[in-house]
């Protein structure tokens, strides 16, 4: 498959992420908190679909599985908003089997080989261990994210979501450089300036609503 090709899907899944992001911070900004608006979520689902193809296109075993790790973590925040019970019922059930039906299609037809992923000369060993550190630290903002709205029963940003999306996102423009890819590279340089960006709003928000509390 051309290179154009495969950079087009990688570029249109960062739009999606990007656009989310610009999305959620808009209304943040005019709010003065961090919000989690539904939207965020259903670009999130698509966005992740089409990143874990680019990775598999790229024969990039961190980026498949940065993307596994968090595409059922945005389902489960549509339930927990009552999103989810709105989308047909089929297309609900689509999206659930839809990345175990790739695999699966996938080792019947011989397509995927686990020497491509794991022994690509293009990546040496300790590049492909920084971009999977890289990966789990990204996605562990959504682990914990997930966690922290399942305590308070409703979906919620919070610092930690945050600190961990600037942490990881750097770590992957470090991955992106030494990998020589552009679409990592420029999601993530867009990213990171949201990230920290939304810290600033949240902590402002935090230190208001502890005024708040104070003076009653």
């Amino acid at each position: 498959m051309s290179n154009w090709i495969i950079y087009s899907v990688g570029f249109l899944a960062q739009l999606l992420f990007s656009g989310r992001s610009v999305f959620q911070w808009i209304l943040s900004e005019k709010s003065k908190k961090v919000l989690t608006p539904s939207l965020f979520w259903k670009m999130s689902l698509v966005a992740s679909f089409l990143m874990f193809l680019y990775g598999y296109l790229r024969s990039d075993f961190a980026i498949m599985l940065g993307q596994t790790l968090t595409y059922f973590i945005y389902i489960r925040n549509l339930q927990l908003q009552g999103e989810w019970l709105k989308l047909n019922k089929y297309l609900r059930f689509l999206l659930w089997i839809f990345p175990i039906l790739i695999v699966i299609l996938g080792y019947n037809n011989n397509i995927y080989d686990a020497e491509r992923l794991f022994k690509n000369e293009a990546i040496p060993f300790w590049l492909l261990m920084l971009g999977i550190v890289s990966q789990v630290v990204f996605t562990l903002r959504f682990i914990y994210q997930w966690i922290y709205s399942e305590k308070q029963k409703e979906s919620i940003l919070p610092l930690g979501f945050w600190l961990l999306s600037f942490t990881g996102s750097f770590l992957i423009i470090v991955y992106s450089v030494f990998r020589v890819d552009p679409v990592l590279f420029a999601g993530h340089a867009f990213g990171i300036v949201m990230y920290a960006r939304n810290m600033v709003i949240l902590r402002r928000q935090i230190r208001s609503e502890s005024r708040e509390k104070n003076v009653f």
